[in-house]
């Protein structure tokens, strides 16, 4: 068949395979070197699962006196009272009290994870919670961060609390690391003047590679941080090589890498399957495509990930909403082509970065992709943080309009698990 000659030949392989196990290789060892720093694989991972654990990361923010411990405990017992409400209610608010849910059928196999971007701050994460209770609306299983990592673990402990609350609501989320090109790293990059400059991504150019790593290892041992954003074909890779090792790490790839056709796909996916372990696990745990694909390519993105025995270890993470300002054009809102594509599209989450374009018309201050890179205390100053929060707000009732619309179509989604009973 003519299709054959895309093979690859067992000599080919072993080539491969050789160029990485020699001992002279010079930069498999320089990532080794970087990995030394912390230890042996078990102690890394005998580390992390140390510093993630609920009760060490409380502990840890009662040495800081950290006001953020109480809003933990208030968290906990808002949780096992049962006070978020139920997913079978939840159904029944939106298709009428008297619906037999017995009789009606539900795609939980196909369910939608709810994903927000970006939660920067612990205490909005309160706030969230407590609109949540009050409205009965369904919290996020997946939450995004893109505040600056040196800056929240300075913050009152801020990463601590953020990592503690997302095990006790049951969601998982992914911080952003400090190493890239934006930086400065990157001499070429500047304002909207240099914007030729961003034609290869943002970037970790050089040896930040490396600095990356070890970043990420430094998160990963101290705090637990697991999961993480990718934006570079060389840290995708780098990420591959530390979970073949066997560190147990995890990477999304972000929409600033840029993949928006079914081939950019298979060659990302098909680097995982070729550096997956034995048994077929990647850390390649979220896959966000280009805001400009169209259901075709989530089609075929979902035929390579199952042919390739990634559909249940690959989310497949989609836009669904974007900020008002500094990203894309508007209006922008792929709710209707959600619908259509998650009847035939399994793991798969609607992620909200802003709220529905006519939620976020007549604010003083709409929704800013660029406000993700603000200071803290540069936003305090501004006497801005009420408003940041409210765009926060505003996204997570975006993402209780995608749960309804996904319940009035017969569809599921997944919630944070520890709150919402099904």
């Amino acid at each position: 068949m003519f299709n054959e000659q895309f093979n690859i030949d067992n000599a080919k392989v072993e080539e491969i395979n050789a160029f990485m196990g020699d001992p002279n290789n010079r930069l498999v060892n320089e990532l080794v070197k970087v990995v030394n720093k912390y230890g042996t694989v078990d102690e890394i991972n005998a580390a992390a699962e140390e510093a993630k654990k609920p009760a060490n990361l409380m502990r840890r923010l009662e040495n800081l006196g950290s006001p953020y411990l109480k809003d933990l405990e208030w968290l906990i017992e808002a949780r096992d009272k049962g006070q978020f409400t139920a997913v079978s209610d939840f159904y029944r608010e939106v298709l009428g009290s008297d619906t037999d849910l017995a009789g009606k059928s539900f795609n939980e196999g196909n369910a939608v994870t709810l994903e927000i971007s970006a939660l920067q701050y612990f205490p909005w994460l309160i706030s969230e919670a407590k609109r949540a209770i009050e409205h009965k609306e369904i919290m996020p299983g997946r939450y995004i961060r893109v505040r600056k990592m040196k800056e929240q673990e300075g913050d009152n402990g801020d990463i601590l609390a953020v990592a503690a609350a997302m095990q006790i609501i049951g969601a998982s989320y992914v911080e952003s690391l400090d190493t890239k090109g934006t930086d400065g790293s990157n001499v070429h990059l500047g304002g909207p003047e240099t914007i030729t400059g961003y034609f290869g991504g943002i970037g970790q150019p050089n040896d930040y590679a490396l600095m990356w790593v070890d970043e990420l290892l430094y998160y990963y041992t101290r705090y637990g941080v697991s999961e993480v954003l990718n934006i570079n074909s060389g840290t995708i890779l780098l990420g591959y090589l530390l979970y073949k090792l066997g560190i147990d790490i995890k990477f999304k790839i972000s929409v600033f890498m840029g993949n928006d056709n079914p081939y950019s796909v298979l060659w990302t996916l098909l680097m995982a399957r070729m550096l997956s372990r034995e048994d077929g696990t990647t850390p390649l745990i979220g896959f966000n495509l280009s805001n400009s694909v169209n259901n075709k390519t989530l089609e075929l993105t979902s035929a390579v990930r199952h042919q390739l025995g990634l559909e249940s270890k690959v989310r497949i993470e989609h836009h669904i909403t974007e900020t008002k300002k500094s990203i894309v054009r508007h209006p922008y809102d792929r709710l209707d082509e959600l619908i259509e594509i998650a009847r035939v599209v399994p793991n798969i989450s609607a992620k909200h970065e802003g709220g529905y374009p006519d939620m976020e018309d007549g604010l003083d201050h709409p929704s800013d992709i660029l406000d993700y890179f603000r200071d803290k205390e540069e936003i305090v100053s501004a006497g801005e943080m009420e408003a940041l929060e409210n765009n926060y707000l505003i996204k997570h009732q975006a993402v209780n309009r995608t749960a309804r619309k996904l319940v009035e179509n017969g569809l599921s989604f997944i919630g944070a698990r520890n709150l919402h009973r099904r």
